[in-house]
């Protein structure tokens, strides 16, 4: 029975010290990709804000009063949301906090008495809410852990096209915003229409301005009006970008504290199992021991030695 034991016990260990191979190097693999994926952050930032910055010095002439992506709709029917989660799991709890930030929203929209539209990025969101039934209009998935200006971009021509011809009334993004390796958070950043405070800070964050400050003078050629219908295109599709280089960064930091705490985890039970074995064998050795002794104190209690068992003649019977 003992042995039996430590035979399940032994396959167990390995099984685990399997296991813990994997997810170490997991992490591993993770804490490179973060860099990368950091640098990836720091580099699209110059481009966003020259972009936010031409685009509020455009806002600021009046041109772009007319432009159907700066004028907020008069009634808000359809809520689209742009929902930006992961390919793959084992990171935690990164998909989940999404997906539930997601929810929240169209649960506080369908109070409101609006009807809701999905796009999701990543086949985590996308099984999520195709299993729930819910009616997702675009679905984009395979580029998550890194991704490029070409897939913000096919994002941002659907999520414009679809506005533009009045599928919905509003968009709003939801991502994890990567802070530093060890805080991620869940955000939801209005997208369109672009309103005026939002450029003003990009990302959806106040401006900075000093008192007293005045602004540049430009003149445009063409009309700021056209130049608008070009750049504000542009400018969805760089905070789009942004956001997807955000979540891909907040991605990997997520994997990497997973697999961390699954290599720990597995390191305590390999130790809890040897434990048991080790235990296991002393109460196997123990026992025996126990039987010989009670054995021999047996034979002395009786009064019999081991010689006179051996030396009895044994009776066969009487002869015929």
């Amino acid at each position: 029975m003992a042995g039996g034991q430590e035979r399940i016990l032994k396959r167990r260990i390995a099984s685990v010290q399997s296991t813990k191979k994997i997810t170490r190097a997991m992490e591993l693999i993770a804490g490179s990709r973060i860099v990368k994926a950091q640098q990836a952050v720091h580099a699209a930032v110059p481009y966003s804000e020259h972009i936010t910055e031409v685009v509020r010095d455009l806002g600021a002439t009046g041109g772009g009063v007319a432009s159907p992506l700066l004028t907020p709709r008069p009634e808000i029917r359809r809520v689209a949301h742009v929902v930006i989660a992961a390919d793959r799991g084992q990171c935690g709890a990164y998909n989940s906090s999404v997906i539930r930030a997601a929810e929240g929203s169209m649960n506080e929209q369908a109070e409101l008495g609006r009807d809701y539209a999905l796009i999701v990025v990543g086949r985590k969101a996308e099984s999520f809410f195709r299993y729930r039934n819910f009616n997702i209009d675009h679905a984009f998935t395979g580029f998550s852990d890194k991704p490029s200006y070409e897939d913000a971009r096919a994002i941002g021509q659907v999520v414009t096209a679809d506005f533009l011809a009045e599928k919905f009334d509003m968009v709003e993004l939801i991502y994890t915003r990567f802070v530093s390796a060890g805080s991620q958070e869940v955000v939801r950043r209005p997208l369109v229409p672009l309103e005026r405070e939002i450029m003003a800070g990009g990302d959806g964050k106040p401006a900075e301005s000093e008192a007293g400050t005045v602004g540049a003078s430009y003149e445009f050629e063409p009309a700021p009006e056209a130049i608008l219908d070009a750049l504000l295109p542009r400018y969805v599709e760089a905070r789009i970008f942004a956001a997807l280089l955000n979540a891909a960064a907040s991605e990997h930091s997520s994997r990497q504290r997973a697999m961390k705490a699954a290599t720990d985890n597995a390191e305590e039970l390999i130790i809890s199992l040897t434990r048991i074995m080790n235990r296991a064998r002393q109460d196997s050795i123990t026992t025996e021991i126990m039987e010989i002794v009670s054995g021999a104190e047996a034979l002395q209690s009786g009064g019999v030695s081991r010689g006179d068992v051996f030396d009895t003649p044994m009776s066969l019977g009487d002869p015929q």
